[in-house]
């Protein structure tokens, strides 16, 4: 699927950038992605990462790469590593250098310095959870501060020795003085600086005092002179006190805010603090595990920069809320594999074949394209006496409609011969351990003579084939709203939907040569199985490790 046939989807900020750009408002655009440092992307910060990136490039302006980090205590250079990353493995590249609103953080204390001399910030002592009593509620206002009134003075020394280190975590902090009983909760005396004795990660120990996200957020999109800063609807009530902090300062530029609704997938959860839980609580591998909702766990898992940056284009940017249902994005990848995807041959669980009629001493090779209808080459696969076919691939008393191996029936080997099963070896439990069959021998790329075989199946030869690893990974939760129970209540724990069959590991697989040539990044149809690819972790040369990217069709869309 070419992302210039995919079908796109409204995008309401579109519009409103033309007539930007129209009316001579901007000259061109500036747009920004901020993400925090505090965890890996997941997939709905891909939508935001294509919608800013995407707009500036469309109209031909830049899109800046800014990472917001207020908060030392849950921000890592690893993260910050992970996150460009997965911008650049998404196909974007940002304008200029990496910024950080830490890069900003003097100018930030000089404007609080500002407020704090118009009148319009102070140092307040009430603690964490007396602030949070004065607040108020949703129904109820606020009560003032009975540190509202310090001096202008007085302020600016507290403020001072904040910043020196004088005072204890938590003991103080610098709120922003507009109206306690505004029914905008955001707009009560809203905090701009708290103690905090901790390391950063940009600047080290240079501050003890740092800046709130609501403070810095806007004041950052100044500085960089962003003209649409585009969030999600969730900062929607902020709004107003993002304007109020560009109106009182004497900022360089009047950044607008836009907001629209974030990407709600069913069957994952895209919350940081949940995705960090399942990571230390060991529910999953890693950040990158290929269950995982994040950009990383998708690449691990095979998912290719244009199927997600098509699967973003195909959900559109609107203002109303709503779920996603992840089989559209696994529609994505399907499309995107079809057309792109190598064919190979792996045998899940290998059952041995002996062609009885075929010379013991006998190997041909044959040559089978690598797409059935790209030009993508071919690749050599010996036939010989003996074969590996899956186990599933014979059935002494079928199901209706079965169409493979069957006690004196014949299927098609995949681009091979025509063989017909005439006797199962047992072990002495009874098990099926060995096929032997027959072929013939003038049934190579034509059909046998007077006499219809319906089945094809794969193979793959028992002495060149590899041995492997078969990962087969499906949906990590069990139900679409993963915080709800079965009957649609709140469930105590989203961890108690998590699917018990999110991942099978098959060892002892048996792959086609052509395998040991496959390298991180390459996809592969394995016929008849789904699609496939080399796991970046812990696959080796000598111990390969293939992983379930998606099925071969939508079982869940029809269960």
């Amino acid at each position: 699927m070419s992302e210039s046939n995919v079908n796109v989807a409204a995008n309401f900020l579109r519009p409103i950038v033309e007539a930007d750009l129209q009316s001579g408002k901007h000259s061109s655009i500036v747009t920004r992605f901020p993400p925090e440092p505090n965890g890996y992307l997941h997939i709905g910060h891909a939508k935001s990462i294509c919608l800013n990136f995407g707009l500036a490039k469309e109209y031909n302006g830049v899109c800046h790469l800014r990472f917001d980090d207020t908060n030392p205590a849950k921000e890592e250079q690893e993260y910050i590593d992970a996150i460009k990353h997965d911008v650049n493995w998404l196909g974007f590249q940002w304008d200029g250098p990496v910024r950080y609103a830490s890069d900003y953080f003097e100018q930030l204390y000089e404007w609080a310095v500002y407020l704090i001399e118009q009148g319009k910030a102070y140092v307040c002592d009430l603690s964490p959870e007396q602030a949070r009593e004065y607040r108020g509620s949703l129904t109820e206002p606020g009560q003032n501060s009975p540190f509202r009134e310090r001096s202008v003075s007085e302020n600016l020394d507290l403020f001072t020795r904040m910043r020196a280190g004088e005072f204890p975590d938590g003991t103080r902090a610098l709120r922003a003085k507009i109206d306690m009983a505004s029914p905008n909760m955001n707009l009560r005396d809203p905090i701009l600086y708290r103690i905090r004795h901790a390391h950063h990660h940009q600047t080290g120990d240079k501050w003890c005092i740092y800046p709130s996200y609501d403070f810095t957020h806007g004041q950052s999109d100044a500085i960089e002179k962003i003209t649409h800063s585009i969030c999600t609807l969730e900062f929607e009530d902020h709004r107003p006190l993002y304007e109020w902090f560009l109106e009182q300062l004497p900022v360089p530029a009047q950044p607008r805010q836009y907001e629209f609704a974030r990407l709600n997938l069913n069957y994952t959860v895209t919350s940081k603090r949940k995705l960090k839980q399942l990571v230390d609580e060991n529910h999953v591998s890693g950040w990158d595990d290929p269950r995982m909702s994040t950009i990383s766990g998708f690449r691990r898992r095979g998912f290719t920069p244009a199927s997600i940056r098509n699967f973003c284009d195909m959900i559109g940017v609107n203002r109303a809320g709503g779920i996603v249902d992840l089989s559209m994005l696994e529609f994505c990848i399907r499309e995107d594999l079809d057309q792109n995807a190598s064919r190979a041959m792996c045998v899940l669980k290998p059952l041995k074949v002996v062609i009885t009629n075929y010379p013991e001493e006998q190997e041909q090779t044959l040559q089978l394209p690598r797409h059935p209808k790209r030009d993508m080459g071919f690749r050599s696969l010996p036939f010989s006496r003996e074969i590996y076919i899956d186990a599933s691939d014979y059935e002494e008393n079928p199901p209706k409609g079965y169409r493979r191996l069957m006690p004196g029936t014949e299927v098609r080997l995949r681009g091979s011969y025509v063989i017909r099963a005439d006797e199962a070896i047992r072990d002495e439990q009874g098990n099926i351990i060995e096929l032997h069959c027959s072929y013939d021998p003038d049934t190579l790329g034509k059909n046998p003579e007077g006499r219809k075989v319906k089945g094809v199946i794969h193979w793959v030869p028992v002495a060149q084939s590899v041995e492997c690893e078969v990962r087969l990974y499906d949906r990590l939760f069990k139900t679409a709203n993963p915080d709800k129970d079965e009957d649609g209540e709140n469930s105590e724990s989203f961890l108690d939907n998590i699917n018990p069959e999110s991942l099978v590991v098959l060892k002892g697989c048996r792959a086609e040569p052509s395998l040991l040539q496959a390298r991180v990044g390459d996809s592969f149809q394995f016929e008849r199985e789904g699609y496939f690819c080399l796991d970046s972790v812990d696959s080796k040369p000598d111990a390969l490790v293939f992983n379930r990217t998606v099925t071969l069709r939508d079982s869940w869309g029809k269960a």
